[in-house]
Order: C-alpha cells, then sequence, then structure tokens
C-alpha cells in the first residue's frame, strides 16, 4: 500500500493569509491566519493555520511531501518594474523608494519562507519538503474548478491583481486547467470596485461588502458618467480603465483628484454621514460590474462551448452579480468558490499539485462538491468548552439535542437573538452554521437590533437567509443549492407585503424600515436575499435547530450572519465566542451542547477599550 501523499498550500504576505491541506485529494483542514491572531485580513505568514492543519492530520511539518505557495514573487517583481517605469513620471527613483519593502516581502519570498517553515518545523531548511510555486490565478482557477461538481467547465477568475492578472479565463477537464486568456494591471476589475468602495468612504479589501449592501439604497445615476469616462468597456466584456482617474498603480490611495472632480466632490471621510449620492454611486458601480461580469461569461460560454462555469477571485464574492449569471447568463450551473479571495488560494496552491502537478485523477458526478460544506476548521469537544467556561465562572446548562432544539427554537420564536457555536469553523469569509449569530427572520425588528446592538455595524447591512435545502425554492426564487451564501435570489411573490403608496414614495435609508415580506429581517429594500441552503448531511446540527423552528413556526429560515462584531474576524475558540457575547447585546450563547443565558452571567467590569480601536466609542 502506497504511504499517503500530503500536501500543504500557503497563501500569505497580500492580505487574508491561510493554510491549507490536502492528503490523497481529499481537504483534510483549511483556515484563515485572522482566526487565530484576531487580526482581521491578517497577511503574516500563517503560523497558526498551518500548526492547526497539521495538528488535524496528527502529522509534522517534516512528513509533508510538499509545500505550495498561491504566487510566483519573479513574476510579479519584473512585472513590477514595468508598470511604474510606464506609469510613473520619476521612473527608477520612485521604484527604488519603493524598493525596501518589496524586497522585503517579495524579492526574497523563498528563502523568506523556508526559514518561517524551519522555525515553525525546528527542522533545518535543507531537510524542508520540496516548496513549490504556482501562478496566482492559477490558484484561484484551481480553488474553482478541482472542488467543484463538474467534470469539464469554464473558469472565470476576477480580482485586484495577481502577479499581474486581474482577470483570467480556464478551461476545466477532468484533472487539467488550461490557461485561455487573461487581462492584466492596471486594467482591473476588482480594483475599479475598490476604488469606489475608497471614494464613497469604506475600507478597501473589506469594504466591499458594504457597498454592495448599499447599492439597492440608490439609483444608478452615475452609471453612464462611469462608462463614458472611466473605462472602454467592449462588447465582450474586456475593458480598458482611463488611469488619470486612478491613483493605484503609482500612488498611496485608490483615486485621483481627475475622478474627485468628475463626481462633484473629495471622497466621504470615513464613519461620516452616509449620503444619497453614496448611495447612488454604489449603485451604479455594482449595475456596471453586474454588466462587465454578464458579458464576460457569454464571451467565455460562446468561445468554450461549455455547459458550467466556476468563478473565484474577490469579485466572485459579489453575489448580487453571482445570481445574475445563473438567472440571465447562458451556463446550465455555476459554482463558486467559498474562499473565492486570497485565502482560498492556499486551498487552489495545494490541490494544483495534486491534479496538475502530479497527474492523479479527477472523478466528479456533477452533483456535490468536494468542499464539505466548508466546515474545515477546528471543532472543540463539550469537555474543552465547560473547561474554558469553568476557568471563566461563566453560569451554564448542559442539554442533549432532543431538549436543547426545542428549547433554542423557542426562545427564537420570542425574538431572542443567540450565538451559534457548532461544530467545525467555517472556511472563507462567510460564517454558514459553524460560527454564527441567528435571529428569528420575521421578525420586523431584528435587522436594526443585530446590526447595531450586536454587530456594532451599518444599520443599512443587510442580514442572510439560512434555509432548509428542501424549503428554499418555496420561499425564493431558487431552484439549486447555495450552501456558500454567495448567490442573491429575489423573495418568491406570495411572501412579499404590499407596500403603501407612501412608503412606495420613499427613498435612501428611509426605506430601510419598511417590512417586504413575510421574512423582513432577510429581505433586502430591493426584494433580494442572499439565500444559504442548509444540508442534512453537511451540517446535521443546523439543520435540524431550522427543523424545530419551522415545526413551532411553520417558518424554515433563520437569519444566519457572521458570529463577530465589527472590525474582528469571525470567533475561533469559546473564549473568543463568549467574549463577543459578553460584549454584546446578544441574549444566549449556545457552545456545542452548552446554553448560557446572559442574565445568568457575573456582572463582569465592563471593557469598552476595543471600541475605540474600531472607532465605535
Amino acid at each position: 500500500m502506497n504511504a499517503p501523499t500530503r500536501i500543504l498550500g500557503i497563501s500569505a504576505y497580500y492580505h487574508d493569509s491561510a493554510a491549507a491541506l490536502i492528503i490523497d485529494g481529499i481537504i483534510v483542514a483549511a483556515a484563515q491566519e485572522e482566526r487565530f491572531t484576531r487580526k482581521k485580513h491578517d497577511a503574516g505568514f500563517p503560523e497558526h493555520a498551518i500548526t492547526y492543519c497539521l495538528h488535524e492530520a496528527g502529522i509534522s511539518l517534516a512528513e509533508l511531501d510538499y509545500v505550495v505557495f498561491y504566487d510566483k514573487p519573479l513574476i510579479k517583481f519584473e512585472r513590477l518594474l514595468e508598470t511604474y517605469l510606464a506609469y510613473t513620471p520619476r521612473g527608477f527613483r520612485s521604484f527604488l523608494a519603493a524598493m525596501p519593502v518589496w524586497l522585503k516581502d517579495k524579492l526574497f519570498l523563498k528563502s523568506t519562507l523556508k526559514r518561517e517553515l524551519s522555525v515553525l518545523g525546528n527542522i533545518k531548511e535543507n531537510n524542508l519538503p520540496p516548496l513549490l510555486f504556482t501562478q496566482h490565478h492559477e490558484s484561484h482557477a484551481a480553488s474553482a474548478f478541482y472542488p467543484s461538481p463538474f467534470h469539464k467547465a469554464a473558469v472565470l477568475c476576477l480580482d485586484g491583481v495577481g502577479e499581474w492578472a486581474t482577470s483570467s479565463v480556464w478551461l476545466g477537464d477532468g484533472n487539467t486547467l488550461t490557461p485561455e486568456w487573461e487581462l492584466d494591471f492596471p486594467h482591473s476589475l476588482g480594483l475599479l470596485y475598490s476604488a469606489f468602495t475608497y471614494y464613497t468612504g469604506f475600507k478597501v479589501n473589506s469594504g466591499e461588502y458594504k457597498l454592495m449592501g448599499l447599492a439597492p439604497y440608490g439609483k444608478p445615476r452615475y452609471s453612464s458618467l462611469i462608462l463614458d469616462n472611466l473605462l472602454d468597456l467592449k462588447d465582450d466584456g474586456t475593458f480598458r480603465l482611463d488611469m488619470s482617474f486612478f491613483n493605484y498603480a503609482t500612488g498611496l490611495t485608490m483615486t485621483s483628484s481627475k475622478l474627485h472632480k468628475l463626481f462633484g466632490g473629495p471622497p466621504r471621510k470615513p464613519e461620516s454621514d452616509i449620503t444619497q449620492k453614496e448611495m447612488d454611486i454604489a449603485s451604479s458601480i455594482q449595475a456596471v460590474t453586474e454588466e462587465i461580469v454578464l458579458r464576460l461569461a457569454k464571451t467565455v460560454h460562446q468561445e468554450l462551448d461549455v455547459e458550467y462555469l466556476c468563478l473565484a477571485g474577490g469579485v466572485a464574492l459579489n453575489c448580487v452579480a453571482n445570481g445574475r449569471i445563473l438567472r440571465e447568463g447562458p451556463f446550465r450551473d455555476i459554482w463558486i468558490q467559498p474562499a473565492a479571495g486570497d485565502a482560498g488560494g492556499a486551498l487552489g496552491a495545494a490541490i494544483s499539485v495534486w491534479y496538475s502537478y502530479l497527474d492523479n485523477p479527477r472523478i466528479s458526478n456533477g452533483t456535490d462538491d468536494m468542499m464539505q460544506g466548508a466546515y474545515l476548521g477546528k471543532r472543540f469537544t463539550n469537555r474543552e468548552i465547560i473547561s474554558y467556561l469553568d476557568q471563566a465562572g461563566a453560569k451554564y446548562t448542559q442539554m442533549e439535542d432532543r431538549q436543547l432544539m426545542p428549547r433554542l427554537a423557542e426562545l427564537l420564536d420570542q425574538e431572542q437573538v443567540i450565538g451559534w457555536f457548532n461544530g467545525r469553523m467555517e472556511f472563507g469569509p462567510r460564517a454558514l452554521g459553524g460560527r454564527s449569530i441567528i435571529g428569528d427572520p420575521r421578525s420586523r425588528k431584528m435587522q436594526s437590533v443585530m446590526n447595531l446592538k450586536i454587530k456594532y455595524r451599518e444599520s443599512f447591512r443587510p442580514f442572510a437567509p439560512a434555509v432548509k435545502a428542501e424549503r428554499a425554492s418555496d420561499w425564493f426564487e431558487i431552484d439549486r443549492k447555495s450552501p456558500y451564501m454567495l448567490l442573491v435570489a429575489p423573495v418568491k411573490g406570495n411572501k412579499r407585503l404590499p407596500m403603501t403608496e407612501a412608503e412606495e414614495q420613499k427613498f435612501g435609508l428611509d426605506k430601510l424600515n419598511i417590512p417586504r415580506s413575510d421574512i423582513p429581517a432577510v429581505t433586502h429594500v430591493d426584494y433580494s436575499a442572499r439565500v444559504q441552503t442548509i444540508h442534512s448531511n453537511t451540517n446535521p446540527r443546523f439543520y435540524d435547530l431550522i427543523n424545530h423552528f419551522e415545526e413551532r413556526t411553520g417558518c424554515p429560515v433563520l437569519i444566519n450572519t457572521s458570529f463577530n462584531v465589527r472590525g474582528e474576524p469571525i470567533v475561533y475558540t469559546p473564549e473568543d465566542a463568549y467574549r463577543c457575547f459578553m460584549r454584546t447585546e446578544m441574549d444566549y450563547l449556545v457552545l456545542e451542547n452548552i446554553l448560557l443565558a446572559k442574565g445568568d452571567q457575573p456582572k463582569l467590569k465592563r471593557d469598552d477599550t476595543w471600541k475605540q480601536e474600531f472607532g465605535l466609542d
């Protein structure tokens, strides 16, 4: 019997560092470094994520067959030089000024990785497993295609920038990925969207979700201005940006004074009031993004003549655009990597070695993916949880599921907000029923309560419905799986509530508190919802909870939002969960089979210093 092949994938040094472990083609573990360090979007060497992956498999670093990094630094260096020479008037002087940072992070990447791995594994560098590198977009493409259910599919990768590519098209067939064509830096859909994230006052590389959530409150009044001035968009979806409106290629900001003049003023200051202008700009750039993505999808389908499409890269997290591809595009079905951003590059790098480098056969059934619901992080036992709670002096009750689930359904029916800590932690940016905050979607006050008193975030941010998979089409206009919360679909017409004439005349954030359906807390102002289908085979306990809630209320839907507050990563440990529970106005906390009520907890000295760090005081 052959020894198993163990492959560790790593992403790091840009943003969202992560590690993923593949053993004989099976995804054994994957996690982002931010969950361990508690630094959101941590880009450092993922020593904690690597340690977790190895511990999950019960192996040491020395027992790995390959370590693979998701980027090729030399390509990036050569292209960076070309870009500075082309776009920077000061030429070499500006390039040399930036050189020390680049040298540290990129030029010496191979030696840095070897040193970090050597220290982590306590082994000499010459005894390390072979160190391989994939191209950035190859890692994205591999993460999208190889775990997908499809034997043959087009692959579209859209992000800010890899080594040089910003958009790339691939053909996946069996165990092969063939590059077809790409668009190169600085012409980037991801950076175009991020430029408007910056201009509307949100943080680049994390505020793009906010821009997408704000879009339905506005009108696309600026779409023509964007299309007529900022980019030359072709019928096939390819485009070129007018770089005089942007600063990201040569400066320290995303946009230039020329763009500010075109849009009537400087960027909104972070945390200042959001005006109708920002809402209309959000609506406009979202509309432009969707138009580009739809054109690209139609072109890819025409050129490659395949029935299926796989998506990865940061732009693939735009679930509104994904929903439109599914409904209006030419493909029979699509599949999106749940960790579509750079964290997923660690997984793509590892799995590309198994299939592309080692030429192992790949089996797909057209229905099931390989991601195991994206539940690839650590699980904590009841014993570990109780050990921590006893040390913390917490008050709790341990209950079997047959008692716990009906009790939780009762509490949810009473509009109580519950922290839900269950099973393995999710891989990717979404909480999928492992580290979630849950509530009653029928409540008209729940969106406001959860945003302002629990998440400490903007009131307009929407929440997602988690719905039993077999009941999804009864409540939403969707006819297939959506386990990773990456598809937006309209709420069914028979679940919608009519609006009065006065309500229809409202605009902007005044739309927020108008109930639009039988599940108003998860229905956006345009009657859409970011749907997550819950499956008994991948998350049986969360499915069981929703089932009990449906038996009690007739509603097979719960609010599902990530278990964190604004500015912090999703919780990882029972300690993280308890701390978040005590800092917020959550009513109950469930840690596996342990139930805690906020009113029963000891009166701790309130520590609000963490709010200052995130500008919430």
